[in-house]
């Protein structure tokens, strides 16, 4: 199979997925009372009053069939109605795109670090297999997995604050960013400072990223490297490699052309998973670092009971979830062609 067959079998593929997890998403709402289900409907305060929410039940079928029901849903859905969030007095689907940029730009610094580094420490800690530098690196690994995030974060800060405070701008900068005269195109305070031509900005929101993702790459980092570790000194085993080397093979042709190429699949997919759990949001390191992403609205939402805003998060995180297993089946293909043929 090539691969272009291949990515179009997986982007088919896509289309069940997305629905299964409409589905779980809905069959949670079903229990909820039609009065509840009805909240998850308005798109402001006002629409909330007891006479609108018993016209919405009659609109939208909410005593009917749950198939029905689940039409009516998932049509609102599609045109980006996930109803009304009272903790953050907008629409969800706004609350949701409003976070969003915030934690894409965590992620944007810490999943390159994270995943470049465990697997440079984890290829150095596999090819010196219980050598001091072998243990050193696990022992690193094993500590950074074992540091209680919102201890790290606080320790960081208590060290660092003058130099890199918390928040995703400074006071000056945050006015400048919410003033009329200045425009945001991406809602990612990094690259809108450039694109303003205002690389003050931009500075200004790196010195704030910069405790967050090391907290992020230090914790994160950890299970990459084990991982990493384990699979290189399966792969530095396999047949073809004592071939590689009976060939004349020098030893850094060996390790990155075929031992590593073939120990990053599960890298690979281990990467993807992180990926979008730092998109959907971290709560501790956020909260900590008053960061304000989707994992501080989701928390803030459940802790507000807000119904509409949590379902709204689940949703938003499903998906997010099933397109980076897309992504992860995409990298598959390209590092390990054999796979195509599965």
């Amino acid at each position: 199979m090539g691969l272009r067959a291949y990515l179009v079998r997986r982007l088919l593929l896509l289309i069940p997925t997305l629905i299964g997890v409409t589905l779980l998403i809905f069959a949670v709402t079903q229990l909820f009372t039609p009065i509840q289900r009805a909240s998850l409907y308005i798109r402001s305060e006002k629409e909330a009053s007891p006479e609108n929410l018993n016209r919405i039940i009659a609109k939208y079928h909410l005593n009917e069939s749950v198939l029905v029901q689940y039409y009516y849903w998932i049509t609102e859905v599609l045109h980006g109605n996930l109803g009304y969030s009272m903790s953050k007095h907008m629409p969800v689907s706004e609350a949701i795109l409003s976070a969003f940029p915030a934690s894409a730009e965590l992620v944007i610094f810490a999943i390159p670090l994270t995943v470049i580094l465990g697997i440079y420490l984890g290829t150095i800690s596999a090819v010196h297999r219980d050598k001091p530098l072998d243990h050193a690196t696990r022992f690193l690994s094993i500590a950074g997995w074992s540091l209680p995030t919102f201890w790290f974060g606080l320790i960081l800060l208590a060290l660092f604050y003058d130099w890199f405070p918390a928040g995703r701008l400074g006071a000056v900068a945050r006015n400048a960013v919410f003033s009329p005269a200045f425009t945001r195109y991406t809602g990612l305070n990094i690259l809108d400072g450039l694109l303003n031509a205002q690389p003050w900005i931009s500075l200004d929101a790196l010195r704030h990223i910069i405790l967050p993702v090391i907290t992020l790459t230090v914790v994160q980092i950890a299970l990459i490297v084990r991982v990493m570790r384990s699979s290189m000194l399966e792969a530095l085993g396999k047949g073809y490699i004592t071939a590689a080397r009976a060939k004349g093979l020098n030893q850094k042709e060996v390790i990155n052309k075929h031992a590593r190429r073939n120990a990053l699949i599960p890298v690979i997919t281990l990467a993807g998973i992180l990926t979008a759990g730092l998109l959907t949001g971290v709560v501790i390191t956020e909260t900590v670092f008053s960061y304000y992403g989707l994992g501080y609205f989701a928390a803030h939402a459940a802790m507000q009971l807000d119904a509409p805003a949590v379902l709204g998060f689940a949703l938003f995180t499903g998906i997010m979830y099933v397109f980076a297993n897309l992504m992860v089946d995409m990298m598959y293909a390209y590092v390990d062609p054999r796979i195509r043929l599965g």
